[in-house]
């Protein structure tokens, strides 16, 4: 396997202005070493990475890197800019940059050699040798390990075939005098004990913040005479830590910007919890609060749970509402796919009459298709009446954790009982979660902490969210969604039509995300309290989500010189995700061209909207793409519909990239100029 680094992946004159024109700079000599293969694609990877979190440091130092399909083997590009560029680090300009490139399936091995190097970048010898190398070659070698820096304390990275490096063993100083006193009765004993700290980190990526935080935070401990463990849970796998360790730590700090795994393993603790560029940064300080809040035996009255981690720390209430509801949603779909199958499947066998026959527990026939159509269809209707109260008990456990699960359930269930619906599990959950929130704001004597999960906050929780539900907000919610069923119910003409493009200009706007997603929570909302208008809107959510990547697929193969080989090859695959209902199979040409293939893909989603509503056709499963058609009402006027979509779309895609077609290749080729930047200029 090539060499991660080589000479030619050097840059000791980056003449680059600004970190977009740096990471495309060294992303050139990528693709001239074969290592990346699509020059854009790869760009707007490392960019969506940067837009997560700044990628700069403090002492000068940027690390742009990223996951991506278009690299071919894990790859470090080096750059030292004269000027300094930009990387959002707090104190100034970066003049050593790092293109950290790894591909979508990189192995274990290959990720923690990615991790060593991140680590290391935190030891100053190592910027100091680096600032001061004479060619590329020797940078080369100092990244790779094979030269040390002068002062010998940097370790060499670790071969590939040495597999995931374990972390380090947690740091235990000798007991110092003077460090302040600990929690305790007895001063003296807690001045002769070491103060124990564990500690999670992760980033996004998991390639290089997660080991950079626990490096700094390794270094700040020993220095200030602190044993701790780090759990590193980044893309090279992690090793948990041990039980005995967590139970003999005297504070704990998460330096996230991804959910901590298995979080409640740290209940009870003194912590200390913020963003992972925190324990890049400011290591000593967060060591320092952890201490401070131990000695005042403080422990945290609310942690804030998983999807609540969810996006950076400045996101609103709007944002971390969408997510609460997306977690209710997910946990519902399976419900909804499972449910909506069986159903559409009973009635394909046994006709529309069979959800008038008696149960299947007092009576079924073995030779008979009515019988087996009448048990798919009582297994489908009992998985339906989970919808909503699953999608209660998750908003819930999105916004409180597992404390929120039973009164979400409950309230749920109570939605159920007043007819209130899909909109009623809505309200339940937020509400279940809401109560749950504020009695973990109440402090409580340390006593009763090892009830409040399993006793008082379900109780609590349960018993107000019920009584809101059943005698405060239940009935003006039960009759709003009564009026919601009755309008889809009386959907037919121009009115349909205008809903069906608006579902679909919102399914192909954003291919996955946000507004993707709100068009599809309201269509699978619809199921749970399925009539013809609902029945509808999910076929028309459905067709107009295909759009995109069959659209892209056709594009390719009908002009395939207006697309790179990655592209051609994407295209191939957007066949069968295309056919499969996946949407993110236009991604890779949404990332590398938005401005012409979001709006033909919005142009041919409006029309297939339009058309399936028009149409009339209906759906009963949420999911399942082309393989569902037997069970999709117009079946044939339904591929129609999808097909003129497709069609508009491609041909879109086509005028646009043609009009705006040169006469150069699209990226560069693997040849070897005199000089990258020549290359650089030309992308």
């Amino acid at each position: 396997m090539s060499e991660m680094i080589t000479p030619e992946l050097v840059d000791l004159d980056l003449s680059a202005e600004s970190k977009e024109a740096a990471a495309r700079a060294l992303a050139v000599r990528m693709v001239l070493s074969g290592r990346v293969t699509d020059l854009d694609g790869f760009l707007a990877d490392v960019a969506a990475r940067e837009a997560q979190m700044p990628t700069g440091l403090e002492g000068g130092i940027g690390i742009p890197h990223c996951r991506s399909a278009h690299v071919t083997a894990p790859t470090l590009a080096f750059g030292r800019s004269p000027a300094g560029i930009d990387f959002g680090a707090p104190d100034g300009p970066a003049d050593l940059i790092f293109l950290i490139a790894a591909p979508a399936g990189a192995d274990d091995a290959h990720l923690s050699i990615l991790s060593s190097l991140a680590r290391r970048l935190m030891r100053p010898e190592f910027a100091t040798a680096l600032r001061a190398a004479a060619t590329p070659a020797e940078a080369a070698r100092l990244v790779s390990g094979e030269s040390a820096p002068a002062a010998g304390a940097v370790a060499a990275i670790p071969s590939v075939d040495r597999g995931s490096a374990p972390d380090p063993a947690p740091q235990t100083p000798p007991a110092t005098a003077g460090r302040g006193p600990q929690a305790g009765p007895d001063v003296a004993d807690a001045a002769r004990e070491v103060f124990r700290v564990v500690a999670v980190t992760s980033c996004p990526t998991g390639i290089a913040h997660t080991y950079m935080a626990a490096e700094a935070l390794t270094q700040a401990a020993a220095e200030a005479g602190i044993a701790i463990s780090v759990e590193t849970q980044g893309s090279a796998g992690f090793t948990r830590l041990a039980p005995e360790a967590i139970a003999a730590a005297d504070a704990v700090v998460f330096a996230h910007d991804v959910p901590v795994r298995d979080r409640a393993r740290f209940a009870g603790k003194p912590t200390v919890d913020v963003g992972v560029k925190a324990g890049v940064n400011r290591p000593a300080e967060l060591l320092a609060e952890a201490r401070d809040k131990a000695a005042r035996g403080e422990v945290a009255d609310h942690t804030p749970t998983p999807v609540e981690r969810t996006g950076e720390e400045a996101d609103g209430y709007g944002a971390k509402l969408r997510t609460w509801l997306m977690s209710g949603v997910s946990y519902m779909v399976p419900f909804v796919a499972a449910g909506g199958l069986l159903i559409a499947l009973a009635f394909a066998i046994g006709g529309y009459e069979i959800n008038t026959a008696p149960s299947v527990a007092e009576h079924f026939a073995w030779t008979e298709a009515a019988s087996w159509a009448a048990l798919l269809f009582q297994t489908g209707g009992l998985a339906f009446g989970f919808l909503v109260p699953v999608l209660a008990g998750y908003i819930a456990y999105g916004m409180a954790d597992r404390p929120g699960l039973v009164p979400g359930f409950v309230g749920g269930a109570v939605a159920l009982t007043i007819d209130a619906g899909f909109l009623g599990g809505l309200i339940a959950g937020l509400l279940a979660g809401g109560t749950v929130l504020a009695v973990q704001r109440v402090r409580i004597p340390a006593a009763l902490r090892g009830i409040m999960p399993v006793v008082v906050l379900p109780l609590i929780g349960s018993a107000v969210t019920a009584f809101l539900m059943f005698l405060v907000v239940g009935k003006p919610v039960a009759s709003l969604q009564q009026a919601l069923t009755q309008w889809l119910s009386g959907l037919s003409g121009a009115n349909a039509i205008i809903l069906g493009v608006i579902l679909g200009l919102m399914m192909c706007f954003d291919l996955g995300g946000p507004l993707n997603k709100v068009a599809y929570a309201f269509a699978i909302g619809g199921l749970a309290t399925p009539n013809e208008g609902s029945l509808k809107v999910m076929a028309a959510v459905m067709a107009a989500g295909m759009v995109p990547p069959l659209a892209m697929a056709l594009a390719t193969t009908v002009r395939s010189r207006l697309f790179s080989k990655t592209e051609r090859d994407n295209g191939k695959a957007a066949w069968f995700l295309g056919a499969s209902f996946i949407s993110e199979g236009a991604i890779p040409f949404a990332a590398a061209d938005p401005l012409r293939v979001i709006p033909a893909s919005m142009a041919g989603g409006a029309v297939t909207g339009g058309l399936s509503m028009l149409f009339e056709c209906t759906l009963r499963a949420p999911h399942g793409g082309i393989f569902v058609i037997p069970l999709i009402g117009n079946p044939l006027l339904y591929l129609i519909a999808i097909a003129a979509g497709t069609a508009t779309t491609a041909g879109l895609v086509i005028l646009l990239k043609g009009m705006r077609r040169t006469a150069g290749p699209e990226q560069p080729q693997a040849a070897e100029p005199a000089d990258p930047r020549t290359v650089t200029a030309a992308a």
